[in-house]
């Protein structure tokens, strides 16, 4: 029953993680300037969100699930801002030479910057909530079943940021301070429309 449910949630957590957008363009971008630790970082950021809007699912969390969604114009606002000033400093950023080892320094602020950015889209919780429906995964689980589907969905979603880190890692050496210079560019003109999106999307 658990090993069924760990399954599952793998793929519900794989599946969910799968469109592009903002973190995965950061992690691609990460990952070609700054290498694989970094990469993977915001992969483990986002699976953590990711897990974090599970659990409220998978648990029934009703109150906390009200709660953001009343606020969502709020706490889409701040990511849509947050975005903004991201993208800005990315395509302002000078390029790295990925012979040079890149310190390891700032990982912990990145982990949480991802993991606040994947939470600024509160309707998430309610995308698990309705698959989760679907797949007759809703309210009924013990506290056990549920644990292992979250756990299910955190390395679900960890795995598709590995292998988009890893996939993008082949490309870092090809790259010279040209190169690195228009991967900054082209993620930062995408992390800013991202933002746009997001405050446009409010009105």
């Amino acid at each position: 029953m658990e090993l069924t449910l760990l399954l599952k949630g793998i793929v519900i957590g794989f599946a969910m993680a799968v469109p592009i957008g903002p973190i995965g363009i950061i992690c691609i971008r990460k990952t070609l300037t700054e290498g694989r630790m970094r990469g993977m970082i915001i992969g483990l950021g986002a699976a953590t969100a990711d897990m974090l809007y599970g659990s409220i699912a998978a648990f029934g969390l009703t109150i906390i699930s009200d709660t953001l969604l009343s606020q969502r114009v709020w706490i889409r606002l701040a990511g849509g801002a947050l975005l903004l000033y991201l993208g800005v400093r990315t395509f302002r950023a000078r390029p790295k030479d990925p012979k040079i080892e890149i310190q390891s320094s700032g990982l912990l602020r990145s982990y949480f910057t991802t993991i606040f950015l994947t939470l600024t889209n509160p309707l998430t919780v309610f995308t698990f909530l309705a698959v989760f429906a679907a797949l007759g995964l809703g309210n009924g689980l013990s506290l056990l079943s549920s644990s292992v589907l979250v756990a299910g969905v955190f390395a679900g979603s960890f795995l598709w940021f590995l292998s988009l880190s890893s996939g993008a890692i082949f490309f870092r050496k090809k790259l010279d301070l040209v190169g690195m210079t228009w991967v900054n560019k082209i993620a930062g003109i995408l992390i800013i429309i991202s933002g746009v999106i997001a405050i446009v999307s409010l009105v």
